[in-house]
């Protein structure tokens, strides 16, 4: 069963996630980054995946034909659950060329650092970002991925992207403030709903 109770918020008021332009500044930093680590951050802000289930992927979980990701779901009880997940076409390519660079067989692991490593990475992609405190994590950047999703996607979609079993955890990120809440309320002012 799955905590329900979750805050996007720290028992202090703090965020814990990424917002838009925050999102955007991470993305922007991954390109400094050497090749394996700006992949691994752009997947990660493309997908909204855990870090550990990017962690784990294999060139087979890399769909050219589809464009998109294939992500096994670490938080379901059983092995060998999966969610598709579409990416940009631009990320797909260089993930083609790391991999012929690498020369990486089918069923090989993307990575060659360990998952302590790659948070590390990510932290320091975060701090080049200007990214600090609770913030500063993967799950953070999920976060953010969700509550940026779901001002923009179907709520049944944005739970497929994420892994969730329940949509009632999913609509935890419907519970946002700030830029956000008022990007949603901008588009209703244009419609002319504004009263």
């Amino acid at each position: 069963m799955q905590n329900h109770s979750m805050s996007l918020y720290t028992k202090q008021g703090q965020r814990k996630y990424l917002n838009q332009i925050e999102r955007l500044r991470f993305l922007e930093a991954t390109k400094e980054q050497p090749i394996a680590v700006q992949l691994f951050c752009q997947l990660l802000y493309y997908t909204g995946a855990r870090i550990a289930e990017i962690h784990n992927l294999t060139l087979q979980h890399i769909d050219k034909t589809n464009g998109t990701v294939i992500i096994e779901s670490l938080k379901k009880r059983k092995k060998g659950i999966f969610r598709e997940i579409p990416i940009p076409d631009s990320l797909l390519e260089k993930i083609q060329r790391y991999a012929e660079e690498l020369r990486l067989q089918i069923k090989e692991c993307l990575w060659w650092f360990s998952l302590r490593t790659a948070s590390r990475k990510i932290k320091a992609v975060m701090t080049s970002a200007n990214i600090k405190g609770i913030r500063s994590s993967a799950k953070s950047l999920r976060h953010g991925f969700a509550v940026n999703a779901v001002t923009n996607a179907p709520l049944t979609m944005v739970k497929k992207w994420l892994g969730h079993s329940r949509l009632e955890t999913t609509e935890i990120y419907l519970s946002i403030v700030g830029a956000e809440e008022r990007a949603i309320m901008k588009r209703l002012w244009v419609s002319g709903n504004e009263g």
